[in-house]
């Protein structure tokens, strides 16, 4: 795989477009130094009628508000950083990709204080290419509940996507991944199910969809999308609670979404098969039911992230036009 660093392409900073391989930041930036900073993931599909940025407004509102939590003065709006989201894709000539943009301190100088910083902006997109093995999607993911905590709300900015945040999900993620396992499940101070590493986290029994409520989590956008999408298309009652992790293990069925992830099964929490009672957590992978409820959600935002999901056009940010 080529390194990110060693490209062709683009990169938006602060008004100005910047060679890919031009594109860096001094040694001392405050933020490279103590994680003082935020972001997104926004994805970018082609459809049928061109190429467009999925729930870009929603995306960028989050920007805005991580910054503004975060005390990071920012010079540009909503509407100038959705465009340059456009043309970034235009000028790397992007149709599926991802794009990260991000707010960092500069390097004026080092402190907790924080005093006398600039506040950059930058923005980069490229082809994510395939985030997992695609047989994920189709068999699901083996998962460890970790014994790192995810954030409490009077410890961090839970709703907030602060850069700093992801050193935990990092440490989690990187036990499991030892341990042999795809993902991981973290609880939030109290015990309960917060999220995945870089995920939110559904389960569905007896015909009722269950998600953590946002507290000591990420306020997903694709988790939203998810819940409007199991109300609006297959009727579901879905509710946001607290969760154990053994609801979990007995739930019908569970799933991950994410951005990047999109929405992947979870067929095995700490050695139990979800949705399997009593089967052998070494067994044959089998494909996930294409009539389950995860399955047809993953059809479903599938088609409704491509543009061919009627009702949910304000989701969408043309960029290209089809011909």
């Amino acid at each position: 795989m080529t390194p990110l660093y060693d490209r062709d392409g683009w990169i938006w900073q602060d008004g100005e477009w910047l060679a890919w391989r031009e594109a860096t930041t001094h040694l001392l930036s405050h933020t490279l130094h103590y994680g003082m900073g935020c972001f997104e993931g926004v994805r970018a599909y082609a459809g049928a009628k061109g190429t467009h940025l999925f729930r870009a407004a929603e995306h960028t509102r989050r920007l805005l508000d991580s910054a503004h939590s975060l005390d990071m003065p920012l010079a540009w709006d909503a509407a100038t950083l959705i465009e340059a989201q456009r043309e970034c894709l235009q000028r790397n000539q992007l149709s599926n990709a991802y794009l990260k943009p991000t707010v960092f301190f500069g390097a004026e100088g080092l402190g907790l204080r924080a005093k006398g910083l600039t506040t950059h902006v930058m923005i980069a997109a490229w082809d994510l290419g395939d985030y997992l093995d695609p047989r994920a999607a189709r068999v699901g993911l083996r998962a460890l509940t970790s014994s790192w905590a995810r954030h409490h709300v009077n410890i961090s900015l839970c709703r907030a996507k602060t850069n700093g945040h992801y050193v935990n999900s990092i440490l989690a993620l990187n036990t499991a991944v030892k341990a042999g396992f795809d993902e991981t499940i973290m609880l939030d101070p109290e015990g309960y199910v917060a999220e995945a590493s870089a995920a939110n986290v559904f389960l569905l029994r007896d015909g009722v969809l269950h998600t953590p409520e946002v507290t000591s989590c990420l306020q997903g956008i694709t988790r939203d999308s998810v819940i409007q999408l199991a109300r609006r298309e297959l009727g579901l009652e879905v509710g946001e609670r607290r969760i154990t992790r053994d609801e979990l293990y007995t739930a019908d069925e569970a799933f991950l979404t994410g951005t990047a992830a999109e929405i992947l099964p979870l067929r095995e929490l700490d050695g139990r098969r979800i949705g399997a009672r009593g089967a052998d957590a070494n067994q044959a992978l089998e494909e996930i039911d294409p009539e389950s409820v995860t399955a047809r959600l993953q059809g479903l935002y599938r088609r409704l992230t491509r543009g061919e999901l009627a009702g949910y056009e304000a989701w969408l940010t043309p960029v290209t036009q089809s011909q």
